[in-house]
């Protein structure tokens, strides 16, 4: 018998690692995975912003962001986003 985990159960094992949050928009967040709900709204620390813009990939560092749950569209645990640094 194959055991199972769900999805918001995976998330939760997440908290306090890197997670990189890709978002419907032409924005990426890399940070520290603080909490979330269960609409999936989450609470970043330590946090690198990618925002693609005509002139490039433009980045900015925040202390704490909170992302809307409608509005991610991929979470990557354990990654340190675009950059791979």
């Amino acid at each position: 018998m194959a055991s199972q985990i769900l999805p918001l159960e995976l998330i939760d094992r997440c908290i306090g690692s890197r997670i990189w949050v890709v978002m419907k928009n032409e924005r990426e967040f890399t940070g520290t995975l603080a909490g979330f709900d269960d609409f999936v709204n989450m609470v970043l620390e330590d946090v690198t912003e990618y925002e693609t813009t005509a002139e490039g990939i433009k980045k900015t560092s925040l202390a704490q962001t909170l992302l809307n749950g409608n509005n991610i569209c991929v979470l990557i645990p354990g990654s340190s986003g675009p950059d791979g640094a």
